[in-house]
C-alpha cells in the first residue's frame, strides 16, 4: 500500500504559504510506516521545532489501474475519508530553500493519520464535500472539496500516468488554508460534514 499526497491543491493555502501556483500537479509519496490509525496519539519528533497539521479528504483506491482516463476514474474508488498530513515545517523550508526533496519533512514515521471511511453511496458529489478540523474544540480549518484546483478524478488520471494504483492505496487530496502548529496536549478532531471520523491527542 502506498500513500500519494497532492501538494498545493487549494489556492487559499498556496497564498497563505506564500508560494506561486505550480504549473502542473504536485504530488509526493509517504511510506506505509507513516500511517497511524485507531486514534493513537501523535508524538512530536525531537528533530523538528514545528509540526503543522494539514487536514485533507482521503480517497481509497479499490481496484488496480494504470493510465486511467478521467471519465473512468470514479470506478476506482468507492469510499472517502479524512486524514492529517503532518509536516515538519521548519525542515521543509530548509529543504525547499536548498532545492531538495521534501521527504524528511513529509514522509517521516507517523506523519499520515486517517480515520473511518464513508461509502460513496452516502456522498452526493465528491466535489461538494464539506470538511473541517478542530483543535481543542476550536475550528481551525474548514473548506469544501469544490475548492480543489485538481478534482479527484483528474488527480487519479494524472497520478496513474506515472505509477500503477493498487487496491488499498490512499490519495490525500490536498489541504485548504488554516494550517498551523501542534503542541503537546492538543486534541485534533476531523469531520466530513458533521460526522467526526478521526480524533486523537498530540504528545
Amino acid at each position: 500500500m502506498k500513500i500519494i499526497c497532492i501538494g498545493k491543491n487549494y489556492a487559499a493555502h498556496i497564498k497563505e504559504i506564500g508560494d506561486p501556483v505550480p504549473e502542473n500537479m504536485v504530488f509526493f509519496n509517504k511510506p506505509d510506516s507513516s500511517i497511524v490509525r485507531d486514534s493513537k496519539p501523535f508524538y512530536i519528533p525531537d528533530w523538528t521545532e514545528r509540526i503543522d497539521y494539514e487536514v485533507e479528504i482521503v480517497v481509497k483506491i479499490n481496484r488496480v489501474g494504470k493510465n486511467i482516463e478521467k471519465k473512468f476514474a470514479n470506478k476506482y474508488y468507492s469510499e472517502i475519508g479524512i486524514g492529517i498530513d503532518f509536516t515538519a515545517r521548519d525542515v521543509q523550508r530548509k529543504l525547499k530553500n536548498n532545492g531538495h526533496p521534501w521527504e524528511k519533512a513529509k514522509s517521516f514515521d507517523g506523519s499520515a493519520y486517517y480515520g473511518s471511511f464513508i461509502p460513496m453511496t452516502q456522498v452526493k458529489d465528491i466535489q461538494d464535500v464539506n470538511f473541517r478540523l478542530e483543535k481543542n474544540g476550536e475550528e481551525v480549518q474548514n473548506s469544501n472539496s469544490s475548492k480543489m484546483i485538481y478534482d479527484v478524478d483528474t488527480i487519479i488520471e494524472e497520478v496513474s500516468k506515472y505509477m500503477t494504483l493498487k487496491i488499498g492505496d490512499l490519495i490525500f487530496t490536498g489541504t485548504p488554508e488554516g494550517i498551523g502548529p501542534v503542541t503537546p496536549g492538543d486534541t485534533l478532531e476531523c469531520f466530513i460534514e458533521d460526522d467526526s471520523l478521526l480524533k486523537f491527542k498530540i504528545k
